[in-house]
């Protein structure tokens, strides 16, 4: 299963097919929009498109407009809402404002090694900050310099309103132990969300893509396939087997980790035992208070798919408002 990708990685894939592609970007929101700032959707020279800017409200002018860019090599700045009658004409109905900015590749826009680089660090789960001015003389990427935005993952203008700061964490990943019946709901859900889903589980016959298409699958202990893909900032975790052989050498890395999201499976009672057993092995009760046990927040969830969306939630609150 190929990880998600997104507006870069389909940019690149197009030059790479030899076609000619443009990325917009939202720079600045007001009211209701229905994107946040830094949404991307990226149009080819053939009129293709993928990604989105307003969740389908002036997706077709803005593909017009890129094609013009790439016609000219110019960078743009566009600007839609529901008081301006041409806006309205393309059907921005929402109530909200957006301003736009597009970039050819190449020619009058991000440069073609420059998307490289970018698509290169987001593979390598590295964060960078891409800086673009709105007139499009000057571009630049920097891994320093903007903690707050890296932090609460979020795009925006600087000060002077004529400066965009686009932040490129890496993809959020969901590491789940456990090939149960949960997981097989939790998986699809988190993929639909935005998550890149890796499943571990030793026993094969739980294990296999045949049960979950949609994910990457490693047969390994816990340990061993954390340590393989790594956990950080970006990865929520989620035990699902509750068995302490299973769950608690991946528990003691996720807690050493810096992974945003831990959760785990099992009753009160199962849980105060896990409590005890990593108190014993040395973890300090902040520490284990960091998690989520049972797991799921408490919406009367019954059977394995509703469990899945308890967690699903669980993990973008602590996610978003952490």
């Amino acid at each position: 299963m190929q990880p998600i990708s997104g507006a870069p990685e389909q940019a690149l894939a197009w030059i790479t097919e030899g076609k000619r592609a443009a990325l917009a970007t939202v720079v600045e929101t007001w009211g209701s929009a229905p994107r946040r700032v830094g949404a991307q959707m990226v149009v080819s020279s053939e009129g293709e498109m993928e990604g989105s800017v307003s969740g389908g409200c002036v997706e077709g002018a803005v593909v017009l407009e890129a094609l013009e860019a790439l016609e000219e090599g110019e960078t743009k700045i566009l600007e839609y809402g529901v008081s301006d009658g041409d806006a309205f004409a393309v059907g921005l109905a929402c109530g909200g404002n957006i301003r736009v900015l597009v970039e050819p590749v190449g020619a009058g826009g991000m440069p073609q090694d420059m998307l490289e680089a970018l698509v290169a660090a987001r593979a390598a789960r590295t964060p960078v900050a891409y800086e673009v001015t709105l007139d499009g003389k000057h571009r630049a990427f920097v891994e320093q310099g903007h903690n707050d935005r890296f932090r609460a993952d979020r795009s925006g203008l600087e000060e002077d309103g004529q400066k965009f700061v686009a932040i490129h964490n890496p993809p959020l990943r969901l590491i789940v132990v456990g090939a149960v019946h949960i997981a097989q709901a939790l998986v699809p859900m988190a993929r639909i969300a935005g998550f890149d889903p890796v499943v571990v589980d030793p026993r094969e016959a739980f294990g296999s893509q045949a049960r979950f298409p949609d994910a990457r699958v490693i047969n390994d202990w816990p340990d061993a396939a954390l340590e393989e893909v790594g956990v950080d900032t970006r990865t929520a975790l989620v035990l699902l087997t509750h068995d302490p052989k299973l769950d608690d050498p991946a528990l003691h890395l996720g807690l050493r980790s810096g992974a945003f999201y831990i959760g785990a499976l099992g009753s009160k009672r199962t849980h105060a035992m896990r409590v005890e057993r990593l108190s014993a092995a040395g973890f300090d009760p902040h520490t284990i208070a960091r998690i989520n046990g049972p797991v799921g927040l408490d919406i009367g969830a019954s059977g394995p798919a509703e469990i899945a969306v308890s967690i699903l939630a669980q993990m973008i609150a602590g996610l978003r408002r952490p």
